[in-house]
């Protein structure tokens, strides 16, 4: 022990992912009243593993000071370019330069003079030595609609796509164009600077339960939270894949950044799989494998016995099967050994003629982690384990290596 204190923000670092591990951030905060959720943001990006360094306007100051600022990030914050040359030593052309400006919120204003290249603050300073450097831009705006929607910004943000730079678009609440969740600002950024191995393809991942409806109040359902099925739409998004996510009933947070369809019963997402045009459907759902006549109203309570008809519903795979997609199919069990669950995954695989197969004991599911079995047409079913994250791109990783 040295005796050095340890900076808050580093006991936070990778308690996430190390998604973002290694990777160096340049963070310019402007002068919009959202510059407050900066802080935040830095936080998310810290929690991801990544080293954050805040660059921040005359008028961002105004809203928070540096010192909160540094106190996020454990980092001496830039509010002016000095003799240091700040801006070369961040962003210039050098081996060792950062691995991405981020500027977030991202005011009207400094949308429009980097479009412009006018570099009067030490953000737009920032931009201008970027993008001449190759360096990876993400732009998060925030302000009010009337702005956003205003011609010459909204030409101007052509502009900066056009030389390569990414946004985060707006969350539009009434008449405000809010900056987007830190959570899904982070999540762009770490597919940004990804592996983007699932580039060029598109995912549809179909999880969540169904519900098979009684009367209008009761239903038949499964137990499935839908958890498995947000963690590989976030990681083949994460990875650069192009994710629709189709969900029944969830008991998790849904990402905001990928595409969201809705069911409700088995026979309402067979109406939904015609329209299946993916490289590659992944199927965690907990799919009803019956469904009973709805009966109009609700059941009276009082009834001493109630006998429900129960009839089989069509297989979702054996529809989607019949498209052109790699698809991977899931099996779970409880209570048996790994030879009978071995078995039982190997049988569903080639009734279904999947690609893929992932085979798991409900006992070994907890709310933090999960161990399963991935098994693929050839070879040994192989064994992962970790947290929910870890898994999924695991499976994410069998899945590109039988890719059609």
């Amino acid at each position: 022990m040295d005796g050095t204190a340890m900076h808050p923000s580093e006991s936070i670092k990778s308690s996430k992912s190390e998604a973002l591990a290694g990777k160096r951030i340049v963070l310019g905060v402007t002068g919009s009243i959202a510059a407050v959720e900066a802080l935040e943001l830095a936080r998310e990006l810290i929690r991801h593993g990544a080293e954050v360094r805040a660059v921040m306007t005359r008028e961002a100051l105004k809203i928070i000071t540096h010192h909160t600022m540094e106190f996020a990030t454990g980092l001496p914050v830039i509010t002016d370019i000095g003799g240091q040359v700040e801006h070369v030593k961040l962003l210039g052309d050098f081996p060792d330069k950062a691995d991405m400006l981020l500027i977030a919120p991202c005011t009207a204003n400094t949308i429009s003079k980097i479009a412009v290249g006018i570099d009067d603050t030490p953000v737009t300073t920032m931009a201008t030595t970027a993008l001449g450097s190759k360096v990876p831009v993400i732009i998060a705006p925030a302000m009010h609609l009337s702005m956003y929607d205003q011609p010459i910004i909204q030409r101007n943000i052509g502009t900066l796509k056009g030389l390569g730079v990414e946004f985060v678009d707006p969350y539009i609440e009434g008449k405000k164009a809010k900056l987007a969740s830190a959570e899904e600002v982070a999540e762009r950024v770490i597919r940004n600077l990804g592996r983007n191995d699932f580039r060029g393809k598109r995912v549809l991942i179909i999880g969540g339960s169904s519900e098979e409806p009684i009367d209008d109040m009761r239903s038949i359902t499964n137990r499935g939270t839908g958890e498995t099925a947000v963690q590989l739409a976030t990681a083949a998004f994460e990875r650069g894949g192009g994710v629709d996510l189709w969900l029944g009933r969830v008991q998790v947070p849904v990402p905001r950044f990928v595409n969201i369809r809705r069911f409700r019963t088995v026979a309402e997402l067979l109406a939904m799989v015609e329209g299946i045009d993916h490289d590659i459907v992944i199927v965690p759902a907990a799919l009803s494998n019956y469904t009973v006549e709805k009966e109009e109203g609700k059941i009276p309570a009082d009834k001493e016995e109630l006998v429900l008809r129960l009839r089989k519903c069509p297989k979702v795979l054996a529809s989607i099967r019949k498209k052109k997609c790699t698809l991977i199919g899931f099996k779970a069990e409880s209570g048996i050994s790994e030879e009978e669950l071995t078995r039982r995954a190997r049988e569903r695989l080639d009734q279904f003629s999947l690609d893929v197969i992932v085979a798991n004991d409900l006992r070994k599911v907890s709310a933090e982690t999960t161990e399963v079995l991935i098994l693929a047409k050839k070879g040994k079913p192989k064994p992962a384990a970790g947290t929910k994250r870890e898994v999924a791109n695991l499976i994410l990783d069998e899945t590109l290596r039988v890719a059609k």
